[in-house]
Order: C-alpha cells, then sequence, then structure tokens
C-alpha cells in the first residue's frame, strides 16, 4: 500500500482507518507505522481530519497494538515466539530484540521504537518474560507518546516526503530517527523565533 492509497483510505473512513492500520501492524501490515503516523499528520495538514483528535486515535492505535503483542505474549508464552520464528527473514529481528532486552532490560522498550520490526517483537517477549502490565505501560506508552508525536508532526510539517522519510527511518532505523529528531527540533526553533514579534 502506498501513501496515496493510504492517504485516500483515511479520506474515506476516517479516524478508524488511522486507528486500524497501526493496530493491525502487529500481524504484519504491509506498510510501516512510521508511514501511517506520518500520514495521520498529512491528512491534519490538509484538513480532512481534525489535528488534536487525528493524533490522539493514531496514538491508540500505536499503543494498542504494541500491547496486543505484549498481552499474546503473556498469556500464549513461548508458543508465540515459534509462530513468529516460522515468519520470513524474522531471525535477525529476534536477535536485536533479545540482545537489547538482555543489555537494558526495560528500558529496551524504549530504545525498541527505534527499530522498525523490533519494535513489535519486544513486547511479544517482555510479555513472555512476564513483566508486569504497569512496567510495561510505563515504559512503551510514555515513549509511544513521544514517538507517535514526532512522526505525525514530521507527516504534518513534511507531508509530501513521506514515502522517503519513511524509507530511510526503515533503512537507518536510529541513525534516521535522530537525524529526524534534530531537524524537528531545529524547524520547531524557526517557526517559534519566526513567530515572536519584535521588540
Amino acid at each position: 500500500m502506498d501513501v496515496d492509497t493510504l492517504v485516500t483510505f483515511i479520506g474515506q473512513y476516517g479516524y478508524a482507518a488511522l486507528f486500524f492500520c497501526l493496530w493491525l501492524g502487529i500481524v504484519g501490515m504491509p506498510i510501516p507505522d512510521e508511514v501511517v503516523v506520518m500520514t495521520g499528520g498529512f491528512v491534519t495538514s490538509l484538513h480532512l481530519l481534525d489535528p488534536v483528535l487525528a493524533f490522539l486515535i493514531t496514538y491508540m492505535g500505536v499503543i494498542s497494538g504494541l500491547s496486543i503483542g505484549y498481552g499474546l505474549g503473556r498469556v500464549m508464552g513461548p508458543p508465540v515466539l515459534n509462530k513468529l520464528k516460522k515468519k520470513k527473514n524474522v531471525d535477525k529481528y529476534l536477535t536485536k530484540s533479545y540482545d537489547l532486552i538482555n543489555k537494558y532490560g526495560s528500558y529496551s522498550l524504549c530504545l525498541s521504537y527505534a527499530f522498525p520490526i523490533v519494535r513489535h517483537l519486544v513486547p511479544y517477549l517482555v510479555g513472555i518474560g512476564r513483566m508486569s502490565f504497569a512496567r510495561y505501560a510505563l515504559f512503551s506508552y510514555t515513549v509511544g507518546f513521544v514517538w507517535t508525536l514526532l512522526f505525525f508532526f514530521i507527516g504534518r510539517v513534511f507531508g509530501r516526503y513521506i514515502d522517503r522519510i519513511g524509507t530511510a527511518v526503515h533503512d537507518y532505523g536510529l541513525l534516521a530517527l535522530s537525524i529526524l529528531l534534530i531537524v524537528g527540533l531545529i524547524l520547531w526553533l524557526a517557526i517559534r523565533f519566526r513567530s515572536k514579534p519584535a521588540s
């Protein structure tokens, strides 16, 4: 699914499309979460959806999709892992997920947002590892809010370049995310500086 199709889909089904595209990301929606979130921001710049409500629905889609992974890992345990291993190319992402968890513990939930696919696997694995839901929610939901806000803002400001930005983030992960954070901060400061009245 490309961005134009996604914009049409969101234009037709509104807030529900944003929520379900992200919620279904946990089962392998064929479009990266970053692109869906940025598209949510972009459609608000086109005045198709209210920005605040669209952001909240987008955020709920992100955290509910990942929470399903946590819940499946917690309730079903290792059999979930066996199903995941049957998917193509998942081994390298599982290795990265285990490495994050072994090195950073609960903070792996925060760091996993920077890595496509890994962000979906880490909740499964911490669920299997019996992390409490309160601890999971504290880390995952907090960083999820910041992550969603970042990509929503990028989509709202740079909507015409969603395909390129999404590809860069998918291919380069943390490096691309860091660059986007820096660029976003500079742009935000520039906009604030320009909007201040001259003394």
